[in-house]
Order: structure tokens, then sequence, then C-alpha cells
């Protein structure tokens, strides 16, 4: 099949929508199929790349990091992906790139698959100050837009049931992002491990609690600092590593100073995408505080590395954590520091938890995604 990706984020940064498409272009192509991604370019030229399109645009940084809105809705690799005439247009954002691809598809006939990966009510204050008005606007957007696509794909019934409540009437599958599981299949020495930790100053005798991902408010990361300030006064011996980037990066390190425990927290920033394996298997626990995640490809990723899981309770995680099995989903401090506690002194059952969550880990397999994606396409292709 001739399948055209349309996305506003490609190559300016790594989060879930990145990994998701990146994992599906490169499975579609090595399926044998004939896939094109349309998406922002980080300037004011538009330029091809293989078989990646990249249309001109500036930044809004001022709204989000990394958020760019196109200079130009005409151009010349715009008519070309029309001459090619794409047999499906999966979309992956609901705002620049959608208009690409609603215009592609009005003029050729393809039918619009479209996955809606964030759940905006939790960024909209970014935007509007008002909540509740924000939640309306959200609302009233997203129904609009999906009123224009054959079928929405929801990486978690947690999504869907979000959808609905919208009023969200088009067809939608539940289809769980798939992540590439092959980096992680990796395992560092105790040697390598160990160096590493000296170079990060993280003591032998402590244990390690890692957050990995954007560092916004609406991770909810200051949570978890007032929580790891609780867990101190219960246990020295702890080293809490933040890992990642983002506009949140220096209210939390100045919280951190505040609570008095600036000593036992690692902020890395950024990391490699190739090393992030690395860091997972660095830590003996992984932790987030997060109601914003539609999925939260990196509770899969701590997964796939073997870490057991203290997590907020969330929809999202239903088949990702299983309760007292891989780890715990938690509702309040009191909660997080007895499951931590438990874990932490239970080095027999931390053991079988790192087992059942790499077990769990690999039925989010990008394998299994792509050919539950293909199967949607095949779908709505029947039907136009």
């Amino acid at each position: 099949m001739k399948i055209l990706i349309t996305t506003d984020l490609f190559t300016t940064t790594t989060n879930g929508v990145v990994t998701s498409v990146r994992n599906l272009y490169e499975e579609l192509k090595e399926k044998g199929h004939d896939v094109r991604i349309l998406t922002l370019s980080e300037g004011k030229e538009s330029y091809k790349e293989d078989h990646v399109y990249f249309i001109k645009s500036a930044s809004l940084g001022f709204i989000y990091p990394d958020v760019r809105m196109p200079l130009s809705y005409r151009s010349g690799l715009i008519q070309e992906l029309i001459d090619w005439k794409p047999d499906v247009v999966h979309s992956q954002c609901e705002f620049f790139s959608f208009q690409f691809a609603q215009r592609i598809a009005k003029l050729t006939g393809a039918p619009i698959v479209h996955t809606y990966h964030t759940l905006y009510e939790q960024y909209v204050t970014y935007v509007v100050p008002s909540k509740f008005i924000g939640k309306q606007v959200v609302r009233q957007f997203s129904r609009h837009r999906l009123k224009k696509v054959k079928m929405v794909i929801a990486p978690t019934s947690k999504v869907e049931d979000a959808l609905r409540e919208y009023g969200v009437k088009t067809e939608i599958q539940v289809v769980p992002s798939g992540i590439s599981l092959e980096q992680h299949h990796y395992r560092m020495s105790k040697e390598e491990r160990s160096e590493k930790r000296r170079e990060l100053g993280i003591p032998e005798n402590h244990n390690v609690l890692l957050n990995l991902g954007r560092l916004g408010t609406e991770k909810n990361l200051g949570e978890l600092l007032d929580y790891f300030a609780e867990a101190l006064r219960h246990n020295a011996n702890l080293t809490f590593m933040i890992v990642g980037d983002g506009p949140d990066k220096e209210n939390l390190e100045r919280k951190a100073l505040e609570l008095g425990i600036a000593g036992h927290v690692i902020f890395t920033g950024m990391v490699e995408p190739k090393e992030v394996q690395k860091y997972y298997q660095l830590a003996d626990v992984f932790v987030n505080a997060s109601t914003s995640e539609t999925q939260g490809l990196t509770y899969i990723e701590a997964a796939a590395n073997g870490l057991p899981l203290l997590c907020r309770k969330d929809p999202c995680l239903n088949d990702v954590i299983k309760d007292g099995v891989n780890g715990y989903e938690y509702n309040n401090e009191k909660e997080f520091i007895e499951k931590l506690t438990d874990i932490l002194m239970n080095t027999e059952w931390r053991k079988e938890a790192s087992e059942q969550s790499e077990k769990i880990a690999e039925s989010f397999g990008k394998e299994h995604f792509v050919e539950s994606v293909e199967t949607i396409y095949e779908r709505v292709s029947q039907k136009s």
C-alpha cells in the first residue's frame, strides 16, 4: 500500500508521538509498504530527505517548546504527494499537519486514519489561563477534527473513553503504540553498571528511583520530589535520578533545593535515545506521578528493562502494571511510601517483579502494533 503519515513532530524532539511514528514508519517499510512522511521543518525552508517531506515552518516556542506552525500550505512537495496518490493518509497530530492530511485526502480520495495521542486537557493552561474554558475548547476542537476521519486509533481505553465523553461519534479502535524492544534487551554488566553509577555520583549503597521523560508541569514531578523528601526521612540511602529536559526543569531544581534534598537528586538532562536503556538499568525502581499520559511509552520501556514500577494510579496503566506482580499504583503519599518500602525491603520480590515486567513488555512490541494498524488500513480502504 501507499501510506502517507502526517505529523507535526518527527525530528524536533523525542517523545511518545515521535517514537510511535518512527516505529510505524520503519516497520511498515520493512513489510514492503511504500511509506512517506509529511512533517514540519525546523526552519524556513521546505525540503525532502529520502521519503520524508519537510514543510517550512516557524517556531511557536513561546506557547510550548518544539511547537511549530507551517509558513505555507501550498508547496511543490504537497503537489508531489497528491500526484503520488496515497491509498491511506495516517494523521498523527490534530493541529497543523492535519490540514495537510485533509487536503491531500480530499484531492486523492484517500481515507484518513487518525491516532489521537494526547489528552490536551492536561496541557491547555499553556495557552488558555482558564482550565474550564480550555477544556471546552479541547472538546469542541476534537469533535470537529475527528468528524473528518474514517477511523480513530486510541492508544488505550483511557483515550477512547475521553473521546466518547467529548461526543466523538467516529469509530474508534484501541491499538497500543508499540516500542522497539531490541535495544531494551541489552543488559549492562555489573562492572559497567557500577562504573556508570560512580560517574553520576551515586553511592554504592543507595537504591535509585528513576523518572525518565519530558520535564513539564503536566508530568507532576513536583509531587514525586515531595514524596521523595518524605521517603528520605525513612531511608537515607536513596537517590532520585531524573532523566530528561523540559520547561519545568529549573522549577524542579529549585524545589529540590528548597526541600533540602538536592544532594540526593540527580538531573541528568537529555540523553541520547540509543543510550536510554542504560539509564533504566542504573535504577532499582521506576517512579511516575503523571496522569496526563495516554499510554506512557516510558512505563513500557522501564518494564522492558526489568524495573518494578511505582506509579500514580491511572487508567493508562491497566495493562502495564499488575499490582503486586511487577509493581504498584498509589493514590497518595502514604501509599507511595508504604509501597516503596515494600519494594526496597523485599529483594526476592524485586527479582520476580523484574522478570514479570520483562514478560509484560513483550506484548507491546512494535510488530504487534503495526499488524493491528495494517488491518485498520485494509478496513478503511475497503469502505472508501
